[in-house]
């Protein structure tokens, strides 16, 4: 049978301490006890169900890491205050001074420049490579790599990692294979494909409305136990706690995330199909034209489609910004970094979200000063939308 997140998530059931259908929140940061005893066995780990103090963990936060690792068909998840907070405290808790990482080299800006800037000053080492090219993959790897990093579909090119096969590589030599499933929640399962850990910025499509900052890491029992654990964990000890009320807010939107998804996947696929019909420079995995169309499809969970990311070429760097502020100024989205919003965004990464990435380097992976970025909207109209779109195309002679 095939594997069905939104299933898992609607098979949860938590009540409120008063009978409530959403679950109350824990608005404390320390919990009290009947005894000194259980205070030290929950200070240890041994006391299951009790609480000491948030940054350990408290109930909104163990409620809204146990639906997404539902969802990610995990053993269990941690929630963090920022995608950045799970990428990093992962990255630190499996590879140390003087080891190694193998990452793709089309990742979030962010990411990018931790590993770039950051982490050789903890003595990590990166290698940046074509996540496409296994035969570079697997060359890249030496005797000290502990991780294999890449991102479902990734910031901002949308290139598909094939999962299947670099689980394998990473099984062969006995590396974690890391995966930022960021832009494609529910469309693709990266456990079910092989991978050790899967991380999301909560952020963007899986809490949907551009007001809460969030991130988490789903695995293993054994890992996400070493990530909180108080003597080294690094979720624990780096302190990138998410608030209650923020875990609430997330785990309500959650629950609509397979229809929010099904919408924003429909009205990207529309797009890219008329964008491409227009001539333009189209890259979106739903399209047969895509490098890694059949591949994408291979690994889908169908009925959440291709996600809502595309991009598209015009050209230059002035044709871009002045196409995305007339859009903003028609109220066809707005000129915004981030993603999975209930209106479209758009940006041109080169200069925003993956400015991090030395321009000679953006230009050898592909990532052109015309490139426009968009998440796509839930539009009940696409068409219109379209067309719209089409007419501040026209106006400004961009096609």
């Amino acid at each position: 049978m095939s594997f069905k997140p939104a299933n898992n998530i609607q098979d949860l059931q938590y009540f409120g301490e008063f009978g409530g259908v959403n679950p109350s929140i824990s608005d404390s940061s320390t919990y009290t006890f009947l005894s000194a005893k259980t205070m030290f066995d929950t200070f240890e780990g041994n006391a299951e169900g009790c609480y000491l103090y948030s940054r350990h963990s408290s109930p909104s936060n163990l409620y809204l890491g146990q639906a997404l690792a539902s969802m990610e068909g995990t053993e269990a998840a941690t929630v963090t205050a920022s995608g950045m907070g799970a990428i990093t405290a992962v990255l630190m808790q499996l590879c140390g001074s003087g080891e190694h990482i193998v990452s793709s080299r089309t990742i979030y800006g962010g990411t990018y420049a931790f590993l770039k800037n950051f982490a050789p000053r903890m003595g990590m080492e990166t290698s940046f490579v074509d996540i496409t090219d296994l035969d570079k993959v697997e060359n890249s790897i030496t005797p000290k790599t502990k991780i294999l990093y890449c991102e479902s579909v990734s910031n901002p090119l949308l290139e598909v990692a094939d999962l299947t096969a670099l689980a394998k590589i990473a099984q062969k030599h006995d590396l974690k294979l890391i995966v930022d499933n960021t832009f494609s929640p529910l469309s693709i399962s990266p456990k079910i494909l092989g991978a050790d850990v899967v991380i999301h910025s909560l952020t963007k499509f899986i809490n949907g409305s551009s007001d809460t900052v969030g991130g988490v890491v789903c695995g293993s029992q054994e890992f996400i136990d070493s990530l909180r654990n108080v003597n080294d964990g690094a979720a624990m000890l780096l302190g990138s706690t998410m608030d209650s009320l923020r875990s609430a807010s997330i785990l309500k939107n959650l629950r609509t995330l397979h229809i929010r998804m099904q919408q924003h996947s429909k009205n990207a696929l529309y797009l890219a199909e008329q964008f491409e019909n227009l001539g333009l420079k189209t890259v979106y995995p739903g399209l047969k034209s895509h490098a890694s169309h059949e591949l994408f499809k291979s690994m889908m969970n169908k009925a959440y489609g291709y996600g809502g990311m595309l991009t598209i070429d015009v050209g230059s760097l002035e044709k871009a910004n002045a196409l995305m502020e007339l859009m903003q100024e028609r109220n066809l989205g707005y000129l915004a970094v981030s993603l999975g919003f209930y209106k479209t965004l758009f940006s041109a990464p080169g200069s925003s979200t993956s400015s991090e990435i030395p321009e000679e380097e953006q230009k050898e992976m592909g990532l052109s000063e015309g490139l426009i970025r968009f998440s796509i909207g839930l539009d009940a109209d696409i068409e219109r939308t379209f067309q719209r779109m089409h007419q501040a195309m026209k106006d400004l002679n961009v096609l």
